[in-house]
C-alpha cells in the first residue's frame, strides 16, 4: 500500500499497445500522436479523505417520492397493459456494428491502455448525420450491465446491456430528452437493440412528459433502473420499473398524449417513472449542458447553514461486492474550480416488497453509508469494488481530459493514494482512457468493465486494468 501514491515509470520509446483483442483492430497513428502530445500530467488526485461528520453525511441524504399507484394505473388503463424488458429486447430494430466496421473517428475514442477486448459502434441510423439535426443532438453518456449477482446480467432469456443517451440542449430547451437503448447481448458477434423514451407521469397519470435530464449515470438493479436527474427540476434520481414499459401508439415527434393516441418522439416504447429521490436539504443546481460539468453554486446556496451542498449525483454504478449491495454515486466538479469531489454509497433495500429501491427509514429518508472526498475534478464515471479477504475497497474514477481535450484518465484511489495506467513514450503519461469518457459498469459474471466513449460501447477486463496498474 505504501506504493499506492507512486506511478510506474516506463522506459523511453515504449510503443503504444493499441490492439483490440479478438477484433484485430489497431488504433490509428493519429490516436498515438494525440496520446504522445499529452505527455506530462501532474493532476494526481492523491488519497481519498473519509467524510464522517454528521454535517458532511447529512448533505447526502435523499427523500424517496413514489409516484402514486393510481397515477400509474390510470396511465396503463389509457395506454394498454404494460410489458416487461423481455418484450422490448425481443423486438429489436437496430444492430450494433462490430469494431471492424467502426469509423476511424469512432475507433479513436477507445482507450489506449489497457485496450478494449470488445467494442461496438451504434447503428448508422443513430450515428452523426450532417443532414439529420435530431441524430446529431443525441449523445450516449452511460451504461448499465450486470445488475445484481444473482442472474442480474440477464432478463429472462436475454443477456442485457442498457445505455442512456441525452438529447443535447440547454435546460430550458423543450426538446431536452433522455432515452435508453435496450441491447440484447446474447450473441457477442451480433448485438441488437431498440429505443425506449424515459418519461415522467403528469396530471395524475393522464399524460406524461419527457425526462429533461442528462442521463450521465444509470444503474439496473433487480427490476428497477435508476438514472441521474441533473437538470430536471429538483430531483437527484429517477426510478423506472422494467416490468412497467408502455407501448406508444402514434409515431410522431411529440411526447405524450396526442390526437389518436400516445407518442414518444417516434419511439415504440416509453418508460414512465415510478419514483424519484430528491435531496433532503436544498435543491440540485442546473448543469452546464450535455457535455459540461455540474454547476453546484445554486446547490450550495440552497444548502443548510452548515454550507454542505446537497447530494446531486452525476455518475452512478452498482457495487455487488458490498454487503448489502449498494448504489455508488459521484458528483462532477469543475476542472477550474476549488471544490473537492464527493463519492458516496447508499444501500439497497432488503425488503422483497421494495425490490430495486434504496434502503429508507419510515419517513422515506435514505442515508449515505460511506462517503469520501477526492481532489479529482471532472469525474464522469465512478466504480467501487471490494477485493480480498480483508475487504479492501478500490475506487475507480473515469475523468475527462479537461481543457486539454483528447483522451481522459482512469484513476484507482483509496485512502492511501492513487495510481493510473500509463501509455505513450514519456515517463508520466496517464491519458490512456476513453475520449469523451462515460459512466462505468462492472459485470461480475464476465469480469468486464464496460463504458461508453464518443459513440463506442466497449469492455475492458478488470484484470487487465489491474495488471496495468500494478
Amino acid at each position: 500500500m505504501k506504493q499506492r501514491g507512486r506511478h510506474r515509470r516506463r522506459r523511453q520509446g515504449r510503443a503504444l499497445r493499441a490492439v483490440l483483442a479478438g477484433a484485430g483492430l489497431a488504433l490509428t497513428a493519429a490516436a498515438t500522436l494525440i496520446s504522445a502530445s499529452q505527455a506530462t500530467v501532474t493532476d494526481d488526485p492523491g488519497a481519498l479523505r473519509p467524510l464522517t461528520s454528521a454535517a458532511e453525511l447529512g448533505g447526502l441524504r435523499l427523500t424517496e417520492q413514489p409516484v402514486p399507484a393510481r397515477s400509474l394505473d390510470r396511465l396503463a388503463a389509457a395506454m394498454g397493459r404494460p410489458v416487461d424488458a423481455g418484450a422490448v429486447l425481443g423486438d429489436p430494430d437496430r444492430t450494433l456494428r462490430d469494431a471492424d466496421d467502426c469509423t476511424g473517428t469512432e475507433r479513436r475514442a477507445l482507450p489506449v491502455e489497457p485496450s478494449a477486448t470488445r467494442a461496438y459502434c451504434w447503428d448508422t441510423k443513430d450515428t452523426e448525420d450532417a443532414e439529420n439535426t435530431d441524430t446529431r443532438e443525441w449523445r450516449p453518456q452511460s451504461v448499465a450491465t450486470s445488475g445484481d449477482t444473482d442472474g442480474g446480467s440477464r432478463w429472462g432469456a436475454h443477456q442485457v446491456i442498457l445505455s442512456g443517451w441525452t438529447h443535447r440542449g440547454d435546460d430550458a430547451d423543450s426538446r431536452r430528452m433522455a432515452r435508453v437503448a435496450f441491447v440484447d447481448a446474447d450473441d457477442p458477434a451480433r448485438l441488437t437493440y431498440t429505443w425506449a423514451l424515459l418519461a415522467v407521469p403528469v396530471d395524475g397519470g393522464r399524460d406524461y412528459r419527457a425526462l429533461a435530464s442528462r442521463v450521465s449515470g444509470m444503474v439496473r438493479y433487480q427490476d428497477k433502473l435508476l438514472v441521474t436527474a441533473s437538470g430536471d427540476g429538483q430531483q437527484a434520481l429517477y426510478v423506472y420499473d422494467l416490468r412497467r414499459i408502455q407501448r406508444a401508439t402514434v409515431t410522431e415527434d411529440a411526447v405524450g398524449k396526442v390526437p389518436g393516441g400516445w407518442s414518444a418522439h417516434g419511439y415504440r416504447w416509453v418508460l414512465p417513472a415510478v419514483a424519484s429521490y430528491r435531496p433532503a436539504e436544498g435543491t440540485c443546481g442546473r448543469t452546464a449542458g450535455a457535455g459540461g460539468t455540474a454547476d453546484t453554486s445554486r446547490a450550495s446556496r440552497a444548502s443548510g447553514g452548515d454550507g454542505v451542498a446537497p447530494a446531486c449525483p452525476s455518475s452512478l454504478s452498482l457495487d455487488s461486492s458490498s454487503a448489502p449491495d449498494s448504489l455508488v454515486a459521484g458528483e462532477t466538479t469543475r476542472t477550474d474550480g476549488d471544490r473537492r469531489t464527493r463519492l458516496w454509497r447508499y444501500s439497497f433495500s432488503a425488503d422483497p416488497a421494495r425490490s430495486g429501491l434504496l434502503a429508507a427509514d419510515s419517513t422515506g429518508t435514505v442515508r449515505a453509508q460511506e462517503a469520501y472526498e477526492t481532489d479529482a475534478p471532472g469525474v464522469r464515471g465512478v466504480l467501487s469494488h471490494r477485493t480480498g479477504p480483508a475487504g479492501h475497497t478500490d475506487w475507480y474514477l473515469g475523468r475527462t481530459a479537461g481543457k486539454r481535450g483528447g483522451h481522459g484518465t482512469l484513476w484507482r484511489q483509496d485512502t492511501q493514494g492513487a495510481e493510473a495506467t500509463e501509455c505513450g513514450t514519456s515517463d508520466d503519461t496517464h491519458r490512456c482512457w476513453g475520449d469523451g469518457v462515460g459512466s462505468l459498469s462492472y459485470a461480475p459474471a464476465t469480469g468486464e468493465l464496460w463504458s461508453v466513449s464518443g459513440r463506442t460501447l466497449f469492455a475492458v477486463p478488470l484484470s487487465a486494468l489491474e495488471h496495468e496498474l500494478h
